[in-house]
């Protein structure tokens, strides 16, 4: 058995979403679309805010935080992922494959905080808006970015440095279109059980706990919001609300599925479908949800772009 431990195994090769030709040119398609307005969306609305004055307040710090890891975390999958669609083989060297689980890690756990941390800010803001200057503070977002950028760093380095104790010899072929816990954990000819006792225990404290954060927050808005006088008041907050539930929904749903199952009953091929959610989806989604259908938004992408075409005139 020792000759054939491999910790450092030279290459492994993705998978992918399919392997049949005929749907490959038109899912590279859709994924390079989709990669594209989710960069183009995430940045533009980090440089909105960073050039914006009125948009400088912790909401909005908060979403540029969720931007970038939104932005970071689609370029840590995506790219890689479409050479799946263009070449007979999708081979990623080892480091690679443990650089680039260490770095999609780190961006997950820290979107579900950041998602608990901006569902706080909002019950602030509409439960309690006289405290809102002190409760969120430049010093508290500050610290709340910090805890969640330190969260996610500290639960990706303790995965990766577990993960680097496998041994890999059963086969080279991973059975996703990214390096995943579960999909390399399935080469493994060692004992994983610590790697899935920290999959459930670390996968329930950084998804439970912040859903928990989040439906509370929400729960108390919208008990909030039903003691709005104006009906048309209460349907715009409802109708703001009930996106932002649904973007955390969709996100949570997916991860909960693929992290809280125990191995015997997930299945990695529809693994790969609820990854696609909250690996591509979602990313793409939230510059639209949590930032188009604000008003606060539209205004300053209007004076921005106003004050560019005066500038090009002069």
């Amino acid at each position: 058995m020792e000759e054939s431990n491999d910790t450092s195994m030279a290459e492994f090769i993705l998978a992918g979403l399919t392997e049949n030709p005929e749907l490959r040119v038109p899912l590279f398609l859709i994924f390079l679309a989709v990669y594209l307005v989710t960069v183009v969306g995430n940045l533009g609305m980090i440089t909105l805010i960073l050039f914006s004055s009125q948009l400088h307040i912790p909401m909005y710090y908060l979403l540029c935080s969720l931007s970038f890891i939104d932005c970071c975390q689609s370029t840590v999958i995506v790219p890689k992922m479409l050479l799946n669609f263009v070449t007979e083989k999708n081979v990623i060297p080892y480091l690679e494959c443990m650089a680039q689980f260490y770095f999609f890690c780190a961006f997950v756990v820290a979107e579900c905080h950041m998602l608990a941390a901006m569902a706080y800010d909002r019950y602030v803001a509409i439960c309690n808006p006289l405290l809102y200057n002190v409760t969120m503070s430049y010093q508290v977002c500050v610290l709340m970015v910090t805890m969640v950028y330190g969260v996610g760093l500290l639960t990706s380095t303790v995965h990766t440095v577990f993960l680097l104790k496998v041994f890999f010899c059963k086969a080279d072929k991973i059975n996703h279109y990214f390096c995943d816990l579960f999909p390399l954990l399935e080469l493994s000819c060692s004992s994983t059980f610590i790697n899935e006792v920290l999959a459930f225990s670390l996968g329930a404290l950084n998804i439970i706990i912040p859903a928990i954060t989040i439906l509370s927050s929400y729960m108390f808005i919208i008990v909030s919001i039903l003691h709005i006088k104006s009906s048309g008041g209460r349907a715009k907050a409802f109708s703001t609300c009930s996106s932002h539930i649904l973007a955390v929904a969709i996100f949570y749903g997916s991860t909960a599925f693929m992290y809280l199952q125990p191995s015997s009953v997930s299945s990695m091929d529809q693994g790969k479908v609820s990854s696609v959610f909250y690996t591509i989806v979602v990313p793409m989604l939230n510059p639209m949800i949590y930032s188009l259908r604000n008003k606060d938004v539209k205004v300053a992408l209007k004076n921005l772009l106003q004050k560019k075409f005066s500038q090009d005139k002069e």
